[in-house]
C-alpha cells in the first residue's frame, strides 16, 4: 500500500464504497477503515465531493495501470481463442479479490456520474495497451471498423461483469466465444 496519505485514503474510500455503497461512503467510515483518528480524511478531503472525486481519480488510475500492464505483457493475439482466454482472465480478475471491490466501486461511481457530470469526465474510457491489443487483433482480421467493434466488444464484456457481480456466477468460455465471434463477423 502506498505511503502517500491521500492515496491511502482514496484506496480506503474505494473499499468503503464497495462494502457500504454510496450512502456508506463518509469521511468517518474512511477514517475507521484505515484506523486513523476521526477527522483525518476530512483534513485531506474537506467535502464529500472532494473525497468522491479523489476516489474516482484513484480508481481510474488503478484500472489504467492494470490494463496497461495486461496489454504490455500480452503478445499479439494470434487467434480468437487467445482473445477469448485473455478476456476470461480479465473478467475473472474483475469478479474476485481487489478487482471485485474496484468493479463494485466503479459501477456505483458510474451511476453517481449521471447526477454529477464532473465524475463522468473522469470515468470516460481511455486508451490503453489492452484495448489497443483487441483493436489490433480486429484490424488484423481486416475489419475497417475495428475501433467501433472494440468498443462494442468491451462494452459487452463490461455488461457480463456487471451481470455476474449482481447475479453471481462466472462467465463461460461459450459466452466469450459468442461475443468474440460476433465481433469478428
Amino acid at each position: 500500500m502506498s505511503t502517500d496519505r491521500r492515496t491511502v485514503l482514496a484506496d480506503a474510500a474505494i473499499d468503503v464504497l464497495a462494502e457500504a455503497g454510496m450512502r456508506g461512503l463518509t469521511h468517518r467510515a474512511v477514517d475507521r477503515a484505515v484506523k486513523l483518528p476521526p477527522g483525518t480524511t476530512s483534513a485531506y478531503y474537506r467535502t464529500r465531493q472532494a473525497l468522491l472525486t479523489a476516489l474516482v481519480r484513484r480508481l481510474v488510475a488503478l484500472d489504467q495501470a492494470e490494463l496497461q500492464a495486461i496489454g504490455e505483457r500480452t503478445p499479439a493475439l494470434r487467434n480468437a481463442e487467445e482473445l477469448v482466454a485473455g478476456l476470461g482472465v480479465f473478467i475473472e480478475g474483475r469478479l474476485t479479490g481487489a478487482g471485485r471491490r474496484r468493479s463494485l466501486a466503479r459501477y456505483a461511481c458510474a451511476i453517481e456520474s449521471v447526477r454529477q457530470p464532473e465524475l463522468r469526465e473522469i470515468l470516460v474510457p481511455r486508451e490503453n495497451a489492452a484495448r489497443q491489443a483487441v483493436q489490433d487483433f480486429l484490424t488484423g482480421r481486416g475489419h475497417a471498423d475495428a475501433e467501433e467493434r472494440t468498443v462494442t466488444l468491451l462494452a459487452c464484456v463490461d455488461g457480463l461483469v456487471f451481470d455476474r457481480l449482481v447475479a453471481g456466477g462466472s462467465v463461460s468460455d461459450a459466452e466469450l466465444r459468442g461475443l468474440v465471434a460476433a465481433a469478428l463477423r
